[in-house]
């Protein structure tokens, strides 16, 4: 079973809609602070280009944290599986998304795994380039490549307001430092990391992002193998495993689909085979995730049996 109309998707937002009064807009990131909290977004994308969408679409977001599924992609190409998981681990963590605490814990020192940003920081150091400006062109151009929309740019308010408040992040660049995970200037990893975090789109292109990763990595229009399947698997499954930081697995008995969300209350979904999800609703749970955006692909999962369990 699938959507069949916008209608029917706007009467499933106006239902999650209400719990976004039981949220807050992320305030460490003063910019993020300045969004909407009763905000809420949806668009499906589908292989044969179709597309529905309901709720303030216009809006646009940054990525935050769903970067780092894009940037998981790059480095694996970069430097294959071996490589970043001598890194980085493999496994879900209970702790908060920007938690320094299995770092001083695990033996080896090495962040659990990529979704958390200790182990996005590791990622995004691999990522291979001259600079900045280079590395970060590369992570740009797949997200155009991926949406379709090569006018998407990020945010420089959002990334100055990141990088000025990003003291955290560089605490856990600095331990990674001295436990050899990374071996760059820690102030340039930060201008990147932050910078890719406040790349700039909206719903649509987000669903488009994940209807790619839906089909294995193939752009459904252009036939193009964007990301190997090999390496859109391993993002899918991290996205499982770990995509809605400690809140992963509740969310994969109700809901069971790969996605990741990101402080500014976006959510990406991948329906394996179906379709692409782009979600924005800036009101975050005590965990971090969109509180209406939960709510949202709870009630779809239920509607049409999105679940991949």
């Amino acid at each position: 079973m699938q959507c069949r109309s916008a209608e029917e998707l706007q009467l499933l937002v106006n239902e999650a809609k209400k719990s976004s009064n039981k949220g807050k807009v992320a305030d460490y990131i003063p910019a993020l602070q300045k969004a909407n909290k009763d905000t809420l977004s949806i668009s499906l994308f589908y292989p044969n280009g179709s597309c529905f969408s309901a709720g303030d679409i216009k809006e646009n977001l940054t990525l935050q944290s769903i970067s780092k599924v894009i940037t998981l992609a790059i480095a694996l190409n970069d430097r294959g599986e071996e490589y970043v998981f001598n890194r980085v681990g493999q496994e879900p963590t209970g702790d908060p998304f920007n938690s320094i605490a299995k770092l001083e814990t695990n033996k080896p020192s090495k962040p659990l795994n990529p979704m958390i940003n200790a182990g996005a920081l590791a990622v995004t150091h691999m990522i291979e380039g001259s600079s900045v400006d280079e590395r970060f062109k590369r992570i740009l151009k797949l997200i155009q490549k991926l949406s379709g929309n090569e006018s998407i740019s990020y945010n420089k308010e959002v990334a100055d307001s990141e990088f000025k408040t990003a003291d955290l992040n560089r605490s856990l660049c600095y331990f990674l430092k001295e436990h050899g995970v990374i071996d760059e200037d820690v102030e340039q990893l930060i201008d990147l990391y932050t910078r890719q975090c406040a790349i700039e789109l909206n719903c649509l292109d987000l669903s488009r992002i994940g209807c790619v990763l839906a089909m294995d990595g193939k752009d459904p229009y252009t036939e193009e193998q964007l990301i190997p399947s090999s390496v859109a698997r391993i993002c899918k499954t991290f996205m499982v495993t770990c995509g809605m930081y400690n809140a992963s697995g509740e969310f994969a008995i109700e809901v069971g689909i790969p996605a990741k969300s990101g402080v500014s209350g976006g959510i990406l979904g991948a329906v394996p085979g179906r379709f692409g999800i782009g979600i924005y609703g800036p009101a975050l749970d005590e965990k971090g995730n969109s509180i209406a955006g939960m709510k949202l692909l709870k009630l779809m999962s239920e509607k049409y049996s999105l679940s991949m369990f």
